[in-house]
């Protein structure tokens, strides 16, 4: 259950939690604040905090300026808006979708190539698998198997998507049971479904010997095999760096500027 953002009183620490802004850029330091409130530990996920007036006191702000810095944490998973008798600003934590929406926001304005990317795919992707092979249990395993039957499935019908590839790259994380991994990859979506559609730009009708990795990826997870599941990923992701490298020279002859996501 939510709990309401409290000051008690008698405290020592409630009354100063927020400092007063009198300097440019206020809303940004008003963010600031807060993250570090949330850093420490003395907002939780759930929380509330005060209304917008009384931020507006404590911070000795406008109430745009107020609202500004609330629309700046709620872009940022920080918090969440709800409307009505019980709404206000609520902590919360940023989900792996949307820090993978942010760093994909960043690829589109960055330099970051496609062979950047598969080339970090490589190497975290590679690492990820011992303690997947460790730690995935027999749930896990049959979701990694459903998947691939799924995707097979997709093929066969020609409905097979890259957001299904990646999909599979992000499950098999999870298998580590290490919320940091998870977090890592899942925020590397974004990034990972541009380098896989420019490979698919350079291979049209890839799919199917993708799929039949991804099957032999998650009965190499299954039989605890890890030099099996490290080669097929090591083929696997060696062939996606191929094609977008192909794609990027191709890119690279008729257009000096990099890569974008799409």
């Amino acid at each position: 259950m939510a709990s309401n953002f409290r000051i008690s009183e008698g405290s020592d620490t409630s009354d100063d939690m927020f400092s007063r802004v009198n300097i440019d850029r206020a809303s940004r330091v008003i963010v600031d604040q807060i993250k570090m409130l949330i850093h420490d530990g003395r907002l939780k996920p759930g929380d509330r905090l005060p209304s917008e007036r009384d931020l507006c006191q404590r911070f000795a702000v406008s109430r745009v300026t107020v609202r500004e810095a609330l629309r700046m944490l709620e872009a940022g998973g920080l918090v969440t808006i709800r409307v009505g008798a019980r709404g206000g600003a609520f902590v919360t934590t940023p989900s792996p979708e949307h820090l993978g929406e942010g760093l994909a926001d960043l690829l589109s304005v960055s330099r970051l190539t496609a062979p950047n990317v598969t080339e970090a795919r490589k190497i975290v992707e590679l690492g990820v698998l011992p303690l997947a092979m460790e730690r995935a249990t027999d749930a896990d395993v049959q979701a990694l198997l459903a998947m691939v039957e799924e995707g097979r499935k997709a093929v066969d019908a020609g409905e097979y998507t890259m957001e299904m590839s990646a999909a599979f790259h992000v499950r098999l994380a999870e298998c580590t049971h290490n919320p940091a991994i998870a977090m890592l990859v899942h925020s590397f979506h974004g990034p990972m479904l541009m380098s896989l559609h420019e490979a698919k730009v350079a291979a049209p009708l890839m799919g199917k010997r993708g799929t039949t990795e991804h099957l032999e990826i998650a009965e190499a997870i299954r039989d605890r095999d890890l030099e099996r599941a490290q080669q097929i990923m090591r083929v696997h992701l060696d062939r996606t760096a191929a094609r977008v490298q192909t794609q990027a020279t191709s890119a690279d002859v008729s257009d000096p500027e990099p890569v974008r996501s799409p």
